[in-house]
Order: C-alpha cells, then sequence, then structure tokens
C-alpha cells in the first residue's frame, strides 16, 4: 500500500475511532456532571482528560497525514512506544511490590490514616494489576504485533487502529490504577475492574483481536506460525474469560458499584474459572507466543520440534479451560467439580513439560552461547521457571496437598515463581531483543548491565519464593497443630509474628528485582538514544528497496 493510500485509510480509520472517542466522551461528561460519589467523579474527570488528549493526538494524526513510517515494510512506531509503556509500567509495578512487601514485614511503615490510598489493602491490587496486566499486557500487546508482522511477513492491519488498542489499553491502565487508590474494586481477583471500565476494556481489546485476525489475513506466508496460534488462543480466550465473569448491573450509571449477575458458589465457580485461565492464557499462552518466537530468533536456531509445539499448542488450551475449580477445595463447590479440576490439573503437567523441554531443546548446537548471550541465558532460565511452576501448580491442586498449601504464603511462593521468574524473564528477554532491533543498533548498550540484572533478579527470585515456601509450610503447619486437650497449639497472631523474618527476606529479593529491572531500564534508555549509525535491517527494509544490511 502507498503512502497515499494509507493516508486515506488512515482518514477512514479517524472517523471511526473519532466516534469511539465523542461516545465516551459524552458519556464521561454526563458522569462527572451527575456523580453520585466523590470517586465515580475522580474517575470520570480521569477520563475526560485521557479522551481529550487521544482526540488531539488524533487530529493531529490526520492532519499530517500519517503518525506512522510510510517507508517501512513494518509498522514498527507502535511497537516502539509498547516497549516504552511496557518498562514504564513494569517499574511502577515492581515498585509498588516491594513497598507492600515492607509493609507486612513492618506495619506501619507508609501508613497514614487520612490517606487511605497508602494502605496495604489498596496497594495490593494496584501492584497485581500493574504487574500482570500494565507490564505483562504491554509485553503482550508490544510483541505480538511484532512478531505477526514477522512471521506473516506483512505490515499490521487497520492503519490508526493498531494506536486506538495501544493508546485505549493505556487509559484502562490509568482508570484501574487511580481506582484502585480510590477504592474502586468489584473485590474480585484480577477481575477488580468497575463495570465501566469493563466496557471500555471490552472495545479496546475486540480492535485488538481484529487488528491481529486482519493482519493473518493479509499474511504473505502461507504458514501461520506456531507463536501467532499462541497469541491468538490468549486473544480470544482472556475476551470470553472477561466478558463472562464480569457480567453485573451497575446500581447506577452515575456510580461505579455493581452487583455480580452470579451469586454464591456459582460466583466463586465463574470467579476462578477466569481467575485459573488468567493466568493460563493470559500469563501462559501469550508468553508462549514469546518463548516460540524470541528463543529461536536468538539462538539462530529452528524450534526443536514443531510437532511437538503444535501438540502443546492443542493440548495446552484444551487442558487449561478446565482446571480453575481446583482453588475451590473444602468449598460449598460439589465434590465433582473439585476434582475435575485438580484431575485437568495433574493432566497439565504433561503438554507444559513438552513445551518446557521444546524451549530447552531448541538451543540444541547453541548451548556454548549461553556462556556469552545474557539475553538469550535469560529467555532460557524463564522457560526452567515455567517447568517448575507448572510442576509445583499441578501437586498443589491435589486435595491432600491443598489442605496443607491454601490460604498460605506457598501460594504466594508459587505465584510468584511463575510471575517473576517465567513471565518477567521472559518479557525482560523479548524487550531486550526487540529495542536494538527496532531502534536499529548493531546491539545492547552494555552486556554486563544484563549479566548484572540477570544475577542481580535471580537471586532476588530465589530469596522471594524460598522464604515464601518456607513460610508457607510453617504457617499451613501451625495453624492445623492441636495441643492434648483437642484445642488450636497456636493463635493467629503466633503464625503472623512467626513469618516476620521471612517477610523482610521476601521484601529484600523484591528490592533485588526490583534493582535489576531499574538496571535494565537505564541500558534500553542508551540503547536507543545512542549516537552510532542506525543499522538497517533486511526485514525493515524501505519500500523503495534501499541497499540494508544483513539481519
Amino acid at each position: 500500500m502507498g503512502a497515499a493510500a494509507r493516508s486515506s485509510q488512515n482518514r477512514f480509520d479517524a472517523f471511526f475511532i473519532a466516534l469511539i472517542v465523542f461516545c465516551a466522551l459524552c458519556y464521561t461528561i454526563w458522569g462527572a456532571a451527575r456523580a453520585t460519589d466523590a470517586a465515580f467523579e475522580i474517575q470520570m474527570w480521569t477520563a475526560i482528560i485521557a479522551l481529550l488528549g487521544g482526540a488531539f493526538m488524533l487530529v493531529g494524526s490526520v492532519a499530517s497525514g500519517s503518525n506512522e513510517d510510510v517507508r517501512t515494510k513494518y509498522q514498527n512506531d507502535v511497537i516502539k512506544a509498547g516497549v516504552v509503556a511496557s518498562m514504564f509500567w513494569g517499574i511502577a509495578g515492581f515498585l509498588v511490590g516491594v513497598i507492600i512487601a515492607f509493609q507486612l514485614a513492618f506495619p506501619n511503615l507508609f501508613y497514614f490514616e487520612q490517606w487511605g490510598w497508602t494502605n496495604f489493602g489498596r496497594l495490593r491490587p494496584l501492584h497485581t494489576n500493574a504487574v500482570i496486566f500494565a507490564f505483562g499486557g504491554n509485553v503482550l500487546i508490544t510483541t505480538s504485533f511484532y512478531v505477526v508482522q514477522r512471521t506473516c511477513r506483512a505490515r499490521l492491519a487497520g492503519g490508526l487502529w493498531p494506536w486506538f488498542v495501544f493508546w485505549g489499553f493505556q487509559l484502562v491502565i490509568v482508570l484501574a490504577g487511580t481506582g484502585y487508590l480510590l477504592g474502586v474494586t468489584q473485590g474480585k481477583e484480577y477481575a477488580e475492574l468497575p463495570w465501566y471500565t469493563d466496557i471500555w476494556l471490552t472495545i479496546v481489546w475486540v480492535a485488538y483481536l481484529l487488528v491481529f485476525l486482519g493482519t493473518i489475513w493479509r499474511r504473505q506466508e502461507k504458514h501461520i506460525y506456531v507463536a501467532n496460534w499462541f497469541y491468538l488462543a490468549f486473544i480470544v480466550t482472556v475476551a470470553m474469560l472477561h466478558i463472562i465473569n464480569n457480567l453485573a448491573i451497575p446500581v447506577s450509571f452515575t456510580g461505579w458499584f455493581s452487583y455480580s449477575l452470579f451469586s454464591g458458589v456459582q460466583d466463586a465457580l465463574t470467579q476462578w474459572w477466569y481467575g485459573h485461565n488468567a493466568v493460563g492464557f493470559f500469563l501462559t499462552a501469550g508468553f508462549l507466543g514469546i518463548m516460540y518466537y524470541f528463543i529461536p530468533k536468538q539462538a539462530d536456531r529452528p524450534v526443536y520440534s514443531y510437532r511437538l509445539s503444535i501438540i502443546h499448542f492443542w493440548a495446552l488450551i484444551f487442558l487449561y479451560i478446565w482446571a480453575g475449580p481446583h482453588h475451590l477445595h473444602y468449598t460449598a463447590l460439589p465434590q465433582w467439580a473439585q476434582t475435575l479440576g485438580a484431575t485437568f490439573s495433574i493432566m497439565l503437567w504433561m503438554p507444559s513439560w513438552g513445551g518446557m523441554i521444546n524451549g530447552l531443546m531448541t538451543l540444541s548446537g547453541a548451548w556454548d552461547k549461553l556462556r556469552t548471550d545474557p539475553v538469550l541465558r535469560m529467555l532460557v532460565v524463564s522457560v526452567a521457571f515455567y517447568g517448575m511452576s507448572t510442576f509445583e501448580g499441578p501437586v498443589m491442586s491435589i486435595r491432600a496437598v491443598n489442605s496443607l498449601s491454601h490460604y498460605t504464603d506457598w501460594t504466594i511462593g508459587h505465584v510468584h515463581s511463575g510471575a517473576l521468574g517465567w513471565v518477567g524473564f521472559v518479557s525482560f528477554g523479548a524487550l531486550y531483543c526487540l529495542t536494538p532491533w527496532l531502534w536499529r543498533r548493531k546491539g545492547l548498550f552494555s552486556a554486563a548491565l544484563v549479566e548484572w540484572h540477570f544475577w542481580l533478579s535471580t537471586i532476588g527470585i530465589v530469596l522471594y519464593i524460598t522464604s515464601m515456601w518456607v513460610a508457607g509450610v510453617m504457617q499451613g503447619l501451625m495453624w492445623r497443630a492441636y495441643n492434648q486437650f483437642g484445642f488450636l497449639e497456636y493463635a493467629f497472631v503466633e503464625t503472623v509474628e512467626a513469618m516476620h523474618p521471612y517477610y523482610i527476606i521476601r521484601a529484600l529479593g523484591g528490592t533485588l528485582f526490583l534493582l535489576g529491572a531499574l538496571i535494565m531500564a537505564y541500558n534500553l534508555w542508551r540503547t536507543a538514544t545512542s549516537d552510532e549509525p542506525a543499522q538497517q535491517r533486511v526485514g525493515d527494509a524501505p519500500v523503495s528497496g534501499v541497499a540494508v544490511a544483513a539481519e
């Protein structure tokens, strides 16, 4: 498509995006004027400011003819913005995580009675959503936009719509974060967003799906690479999970509170069908798409077994969707449903380890690169953490083990071994790869800083998860200990006191992980702003076909 055609396409896209923004502005202005509570009014004014900013950007884009580099084969500017956003939200989420970790160890720290937003109860959902959806979500959108273009040899579909997805998702993050600090929450794990933010997220997510599908539809490569299958499964399934779990009836269209369409044990089952599959498809399937592209690319080796990758895909997406009930052992949920969840969780062990083996064995013939390439080492260690987490999860779904582990810090250790080790490291590896590729540099500013990041973060993860494993097992054993008279051996406060040193260790581990991320941000910034001459890659060759360096 030529520059003139793209400019015309952008004007066509801008009309429909402007229509969505206009409708959203009308509602938010009306909502701010008629708000029934202060928190909702602040949310509406936040949205108004963001939507007006988006409207000005849209007008500027149309006036200038385009907001993208039409000289290149692929659309890279939105991916560059995604790299920056991913790093920004990652550091913000890690920082809040360190703060609440120290709050658990020292309860009076950062506690101000007159400022409710500083309390652990407000900051905890801010942390979980910032690292999962703000950091992880931006990494997934960014890498998927990059991978689908290169593997399909086609420019992103939709003209301005990828930018709508990017900025629309940032608005979701801002509304979520400010809402949690104000106490606006549904009280559902990983699904705290109020009803109006849920609606906006649905619109953005449908646009994301259409951009991704449209790019695959216009592909010049007949074969659809397996990474795109994982990305597509993640996008479609998360949309289904989000819509069904968040079906709710607002008390008022001028307030944030709503009632779930489900109640009782049905609500619990729907929530953990969503909650576990948010892990399964958001934090697993999507990031497996990253693994299947970036490890072979960085190792300069083909995927070990393409057949195994297809088996991994179909087994994973069929089994994962059934595993949610294992979160509800020893509850009012029928026994058969609990058993079903545990059974499918154990069955998940096999495809998960098949994917882990496939990722590790991709290095066959290139193991020596681990000594000299810290980025590849980070990607490979992430796969090792994936294998460890997907072994521990099925074990913890067994009723006998769950009776000890559930509601303890063992679960926290398990979650963070996957979140920091698997999701964090594979995301860091992808961002380390993307930055020199997108900003056309020979390499990163400093490989030594990557080494520092790797070892600081690895030590931090080990301190974090081992302290939580020990604390969790101790916690569970103390809760179920009885004396000779049949009374509980320990009061609850005694278990809290016993865990204090482990909470300090966890906070120190999180601090090391945060320091590693700060080093990474500096390294990426120096890479992007380097004065060295740009190295044009073959895949990004200008449309005019000028001579380029080898990719």
